[in-house]
């Protein structure tokens, strides 16, 4: 039995573009555009996922994607850093950053660690492996990463280490515990 999963990550937004961590903001304009034109690309699945955040509901919507939220596939929760920058985080509190960027048990910011991550979205996957099709979600890129750290048997140092850009698609396809990986395929590029 053959599973596939497709992870598609979300259109680009204002906190992806000023490095702030997600406060719920929409995707912008260009994001729902660009969304739109590679609706017709996709393949049908079964079943149609998509992360709670906003960003991943209105890619899915502007994919034409009829997708149910799955909490499972929730993006980071990054407590009390949600809605700052990057930088205002490494300004007050570069201990706790460098710290929370270099260990994945760390989470200093009172939210979820990397590794409670890639543990919540591991025991997900094995729940998808256990269904032969197709299953498409739309999804934050830290899920991504999870995902491709726990399919590669990587090390969750490295979930740091994978580039996640935005409305691209990535394929996970599995049989009896080992899985194949094609990352980052970028839609409005041929079938996905």
């Amino acid at each position: 039995m053959t599973t596939r999963v497709m992870l598609i990550s979300p259109a680009m937004n204002p906190a992806v573009r000023e490095a702030r961590f997600d406060d719920g903001c929409s995707i912008e304009a260009a994001g729902v555009a660009r969304a739109r034109s590679a609706a017709d690309e996709l393949r049908p699945a079964a079943p149609v996922l998509v992360s709670p955040t906003v960003r991943c509901r209105e890619t899915a919507a502007a994919l034409g994607l009829d997708a149910r939220a799955e909490p499972a596939l929730a993006g980071l929760d990054m407590g009390r850093w949600r809605g700052r920058t990057l930088d205002e985080v490494g300004a007050r509190e570069p201990e706790a950053l460098a710290r929370w960027l270099a260990d994945p048990a760390a989470n200093p910011h009172g939210g979820e660690s990397v590794r409670l991550l890639c543990a919540r979205v591991g025991g997900w996957l094995e729940e998808a492996a256990r269904s032969a099709g197709r299953t498409v979600a739309v999804v934050e890129p830290e899920v991504v990463r999870a995902v491709t750290v726990r399919v590669l048997g990587a090390p969750e140092a490295a979930f740091w280490r994978i580039d996640v850009p935005p409305l691209t698609a990535s394929e996970f396809t599995g049989r009896a515990g080992r899985w194949n990986v094609a990352l980052g395929t970028a839609l409005g590029r041929g079938r996905a």
